[in-house]
């Protein structure tokens, strides 16, 4: 099969970033408020499932997203360029700091609603990360030749092994407590600014953290353009394998001197999703470009051509709907869970309440779509 043109866009590609919206609705929206399904879950600290792989598929196909559009940028400006950067960095940063202020005023012990106070605001999060990431993979990409963006990102993933271990606590530099990524962002921002899901001031998103985060971003970036140049062939489709065994061997290996640790991203971390994300990537341009077999795919296209509206849209509909209470006080999704999912099981019903509500997503999605209406930003 002849190589495709550096502008044809690959449905694998499309559906592989509405894969990872679907699945993280399903991950962030459990019916019982917590992770009780177990394939659901996320590594406590140290290790890996297949729910840590989520996020940095999202960081992967941001890449390959960027694959598309670089080549059109060879003949504009730069300052123009650097305007598209920055604007898109600083708004999605801005949507995600949004996002986690909402609903903007809270209730206090005496029933009365006052505006939330910026002091007690998360900073960064899961939207901040990819604005981060994809600013700054962008610069690099754009002021530096793809074997030299390789090579720092390489040099990366080297430099934050010592800088986890040099300037975190003494004895236990990779705990909960005593990791840098946490001294950093306290030392910046104090507790009140930090995620508390932990049952401490931890950010699994800090700043620190962020940094090892670009290199999936690079890593999607080289796959997108590898596909792009070999197009339909099985020599690509072959190396592209090949590259992601490669990885995620280097990444198992590398977890034996630093553990694969999604809170702190850790370096072998991110080789071992990037070897993941390239062997589903070959997995699905197989079935979709190879074999033709499209009629599914079409459910998480949806999903694909609004992915940043329709997460918004999961993250503040939860959260709307948890401030929506009975009569009795209790949380509208906690009673929907209570009275209609916990009888198929207390962890098995939490799942299904978690797929209910991604239904509810691709709905909406799907009437974007019929419309032809699409967000960009």
């Amino acid at each position: 099969m002849p190589p495709s043109s550096s502008n044809q866009r690959f449905l694998a590609l499309d559906v592989l970033r509405g894969m990872t919206i679907c699945f993280m609705i399903i991950v962030n929206t459990p019916g019982n408020g917590r992770f009780s399904y177990s394939p659901l879950e996320h590594s406590a600290w140290h290790g890996f499932t297949l729910t840590d792989l989520v996020f940095p598929t999202f960081l992967f196909v941001v890449g390959n997203a960027m694959s598309f559009v670089m080549p059109k940028w060879e003949m504009l400006p730069q300052s123009q360029i650097l305007l598209k950067i920055a604007r898109r960095t600083l708004l999605i940063f801005l949507l995600g700091y949004l996002m986690y202020w909402f609903p903007f005023f809270r209730e206090d012990a005496a029933g009365h609603w006052n505006f939330k106070p910026f002091s007690h605001t998360r900073i960064f999060g899961v939207l901040q990360r990819i604005a981060l990431a994809y600013g700054l993979a962008s610069l690099m990409i754009y002021y530096l030749k793809p074997r030299a963006t390789a090579i720092l990102g390489v040099i990366i993933l080297l430099l934050y092994w010592p800088i986890l271990a040099w300037w975190g606590t003494p004895g236990d530099p990779l705990s909960l407590t005593g990791n840098a990524v946490l001294k950093l962002d306290k030392w910046l921002m104090g507790d009140n600014h930090l995620y508390h899901g932990e049952g401490i001031a931890f950010d699994p998103e800090g700043l620190l953290s962020t940094l090892p985060a670009i290199v999936n971003v690079i890593g999607g970036y080289m796959a997108g353009s590898f596909v792009q140049k070999k197009g339909k062939t099985y020599e690509g489709l072959t190396m592209l394998l090949l590259a992601g065994f490669g990885l995620l061997t280097a990444g198992y290996l590398w977890d034996l001197g630093f553990p694969i640790n999604k809170k702190i991203w850790t370096s072998s971390f991110v080789v071992y999703t990037l070897g993941l994300d390239c062997i589903l990537l070959a997995f699905l341009l197989y079935i979709i470009e190879f074999r033709q077999k499209t009629r599914w795919s079409r459910f998480f296209v949806v999903f694909g051509k609004n992915p940043l509206f329709i997460y918004l849209l999961s993250e503040i509909g939860a959260e709307t709907i948890y401030l929506i209470h009975t009569g009795n006080g209790v949380p509208v999704h906690v009673w929907i869970y209570d009275h209609v999912y916990r009888h198929l099981g207390l962890s098995f019903g939490s799942m299904l309440f978690s797929v209910s509500f991604m239904l509810l997503c691709w709905l909406v999605g799907l009437w974007l779509d019929k419309r032809k209406i699409y967000v960009r930003v």
